[in-house]
């Protein structure tokens, strides 16, 4: 397992924050073991925490032409059928994927192909689960055309999410599984998908990234 290079400065500012605390406590608290220790195993796990949220696990992602992977870890919240206002303009079958602060945050690229559109939108920090999160949050939207499908994907920032990183711009051609973009502390994914599109996922379903099957073309 290695660490993403989006926690390089959070798992910084995590560990010298611990030492300053950590020195301030056994400076002053020495002698007050019941305050002293409690105070430093919080501090551990919360840097623990940091380490463990940019974490990067090794996988055997899954890949195929026919298959649409997964492209973040969570849990599916939303499998129906809506209108996509922005770039199709168009009733869609909608696949959204919750990503609680405990998941890992790299999101990927579900096929391969040309990006077709790419656009950041700044916005609000609604929960993840909110019916507006979709229009009115931070967010991106990306398209990926291939000559079998035309998907939409939209990272979307959560309550606790302060920014979205997303790494592909327009006419780049994209590999399956590639890592496009990262979300920082809690969020979801919207998949827009052809309507009639067969979804192997069910509501409630956690999905790994790079892993699990959402669909088939």
């Amino acid at each position: 397992m290695k660490l993403h290079r989006e926690g390089s400065k959070y798992i910084l500012i995590a560990s010298i924050l611990w030492g300053i605390i950590g020195f301030v406590t056994y400076k002053f608290l020495a002698d007050i073991l019941w305050l002293l220790f409690p105070i430093n195993i919080i501090c551990f796990l919360l840097w623990f925490w940091v380490i463990w949220f940019f974490r990067l696990p090794n996988r055997i992602f899954t890949t195929g032409d026919d298959k649409v992977i997964a492209p973040a870890d969570g849990k599916v919240v939303v499998i129906e059928e809506t209108f996509e206002p922005e770039y199709f303009k168009e009733k869609r079958l909608q696949v959204s994927i919750f990503m609680s602060p405990l998941n890992v945050h790299v999101n990927r690229c579900p096929v391969k192909g040309e990006v077709k559109y790419m656009k950041y939108h700044p916005g609000k920090y609604l929960v993840a689960w909110h019916p507006k999160s979709s229009t009115e949050n931070e967010r991106t939207s990306l398209v990926i055309k291939n000559p079998k499908m035309e998907i939409l994907l939209r990272q979307i920032a959560g309550a606790l999410a302060r920014r979205i990183c997303y790494y592909v711009k327009e006419g780049q051609q994209v590999s399956q599984n590639e890592e496009f973009g990262f979300i920082r502390f809690g969020s979801r994914v919207d998949l827009f998908f052809p309507v009639g599109t067969k979804v192997d996922v069910k509501i409630g379903e956690i999905v790994q990234g790079g892993i699990t099957v959402l669909a088939r073309i």
